[in-house]
C-alpha cells in the first residue's frame, strides 16, 4: 500500500460554509474565482481572507510572502473586515520590527 505524506494532500474546502465552527467567516463563495488552466481558483481577496481566517503559522508565512512579492500591502486592511484587518495589521508590525 503506497502512503502519501501530509504535504501531499488535498484539503478539501466548501463554499460558502465555515471550515471550522470558530472561525470568523466562511470560505468564499465558488462566484470569487478566476479560470486557471486547468481548474479555477480563488481570487486573491478571497485567498487573503482566507488565510487570515485560518491564521495558522503556514497562513501567515504566506500572507508575508504575498507582502514581500507586493501583490499585498498594509491598505489591503481597508478593504478587511474588522478582525481580519486586526490581524493584517498585526502581521505587517511582526514584519516590520524583525527588520
Amino acid at each position: 500500500m503506497a502512503r502519501g505524506s501530509v504535504r501531499s494532500a488535498i484539503h478539501v474546502v466548501f463554499a460558502g460554509e465555515k471550515v471550522r465552527p470558530d472561525h470568523l467567516l466562511p470560505a468564499p463563495e465558488v462566484t470569487e474565482s478566476e479560470a486557471g488552466p486547468d481548474f479555477s481558483v480563488p481570487t486573491l481577496d478571497a485567498l487573503v481572507r482566507m488565510k487570515l481566517t485560518s491564521f495558522r503559522l503556514k497562513d501567515k508565512v504566506h500572507l508575508l510572502d504575498l507582502l514581500d512579492v507586493g501583490l499585498i500591502d498594509p491598505s489591503w486592511s481597508d478593504r478587511l473586515p474588522t478582525e481580519l484587518a486586526f490581524r493584517l495589521n498585526a502581521l505587517v508590525a511582526e514584519r516590520d520590527r524583525e527588520t
